[in-house]
């Protein structure tokens, strides 16, 4: 069974939760550890020769050290690129948290040093009309990783984000900062000291802006951006 579990969220969606969790994962590796994620629904997954593919998920299959499917990887692909719980509804499935909570447990039960779950949009993004992506870390007890994005108003979402987490009864375990623009925010290393100090957990790293779409190499190329002490060591 995985000795270490996170739940992976994000202020909003498009922030970079998944370079965010492929640089995590590489880092672990680049320690020794042995390591398997999951980003258990995904929506804009394209047809191939396999069945339904998402790029994000592939990504993450390709950063950790354990061999499993893409299955186990993204059980729910969804074709829409759109909010989950439409997603679903066109593609006439029903998204339930029980339904992805079973998923999760049954890989993580296979050995690990480190899992991460990545999930979709922000915290509280739908599922259904009654539950959110929330009740899936909360009923596993998962800590949270938060990624934020280096703009303009990220000092006010991710401080909502945490404090919604913490609501939920979990605990914070790291979080990351993405610069998602060319040019660097105004006054970026004061929101930086900003974060650090009100957020009161640990920053796990600061991830350059990269031009262009993410491939394989490119979480190995940031691991030296990042720093999993704090996700190993409590």
């Amino acid at each position: 069974m995985a000795k270490k579990t996170y739940f992976v969220t994000g202020t909003n969606t498009g922030v970079g939760k998944t370079i965010a969790t492929a640089t995590l994962l590489e880092a672990a590796r680049e320690q020794g550890l042995k390591t398997i994620a999951m980003k258990p629904i995904a929506s804009g997954c394209e047809h191939t020769a396999l069945g339904l593919r998402n790029d994000d998920a592939l990504l993450l299959q390709s950063a950790i050290t354990e061999e499993i499917s893409y299955e186990a990887i993204n059980p729910i692909a969804l074709e829409p690129a759109i909010a989950p719980h439409v997603a679903a509804h066109q593609a006439g499935q029903t998204i339930s948290a029980q339904r992805i909570i079973g998923f999760c447990r049954g890989t993580q039960i296979r050995p690990s040093d480190l899992m991460l779950i990545e999930g979709a949009g922000g915290w509280r993004v739908p599922l259904n009309d009654r539950e959110t992506y929330a009740a899936v870390p909360r009923e596993m007890g998962l800590g949270v990783i938060v990624v934020i994005p280096l703009q303009l108003g990220c000092i006010n979402h991710a401080l909502l984000t945490v404090e919604a987490i913490q609501a939920d009864g979990l605990r914070v375990a790291g979080w990351i900062g993405n610069r998602i623009d060319p040019e660097p925010m105004e006054c970026e290393q004061e929101t930086l000291n900003y974060l650090s100090l009100h957020l009161k957990t640990p920053c796990l790293g600061v991830l350059p802006w990269i031009e262009g779409k993410p491939d394989k190499s490119l979480p190995g190329i940031l691991k030296k951006y990042v720093n999993i002490e704090p996700l190993i060591e409590n």
